[in-house]
């Protein structure tokens, strides 16, 4: 059965190139296998405020309780994932096949607004933010969301994680061994082969010629 639906819808393709026939005038289970599909929805209705979309449910129905790329695989050849990401999923309109968790669902906006998204991306014990090896997001959306969680933590939407550092004064004593004290400045000169020299005579008077104005003016002298 399955193979004369094939043969029915290649002939049926091929009949639509060479005859121009349109697709309306072929029968109903061929037209619905021979059909182009749809294009992808790349505008969402939920583009002004997309954390409304977080509380639908329709994200309920979908995803539940789950982060939105949890149950999400990248299709890849041989036993080993790729060691890095797509760059994009979406290039000129086109989608490739398989597309990031961020991609695939035009209502996920990522926006600094969005906190509950944003927090599905930062680790709960560091506050980093996820490698997109394990989120599965491409590099545009990557970068998008690490923007969107800075922007966050300036606006005071997200906490601010800052690292625990135990300061040992041992690093700043001076007992340590590399550290010594300065040695007394020599008796004489600090390089042996500078001499002090006399300038010459008509030179200092030129120069006190030269700023004996500013030194009456220094000195409150009229």
């Amino acid at each position: 059965m399955a193979a004369s639906l094939g043969r029915l819808c290649v002939t049926g393709m091929r009949g639509l190139l060479w005859s121009r026939t349109p697709v309306s005038a072929l029968p109903p289970g061929v037209r619905s296998l021979c059909s182009p599909p749809e294009e992808f929805d790349l505008v969402s209705r939920y583009k002004e405020h997309p954390w409304e979309y977080l509380s639908s449910e329709e994200y309920l129905e979908r995803y539940g309780e789950r982060a939105v790329w949890a149950d999400y695989r990248r299709n890849h050849k041989g036993p080993i994932p790729p060691q890095k990401t797509r760059k994009t999923c979406i290039r000129g309109g086109n989608v490739c096949g398989n597309p990031c968790p961020i991609c695939r669902d035009q209502n996920l906006g990522v926006d600094y607004r969005n906190v509950k998204l944003l927090q599905q991306f930062i680790s709960p014990h560091t506050g980093a933010v996820y490698d997109p090896t394990r989120t599965g997001v491409c590099m545009k959306q990557h970068k998008r969301l690490v923007k969107a969680i800075a922007d966050a933590e300036d606006n005071g939407l997200l906490p601010v994680f800052i690292k625990h550092k135990d300061i040992t004064f041992g690093d700043y004593s001076r007992d340590h061994g590399a550290v010594a004290q300065t040695p007394p400045a020599p008796a004489g000169p600090w390089y042996s082969w500078y001499e002090w020299q006399e300038p010459p005579a008509h030179e200092v008077a030129k120069l006190q010629k030269l700023y004996r104005p500013y030194w009456k003016q220094m000195r409150g002298e009229q």
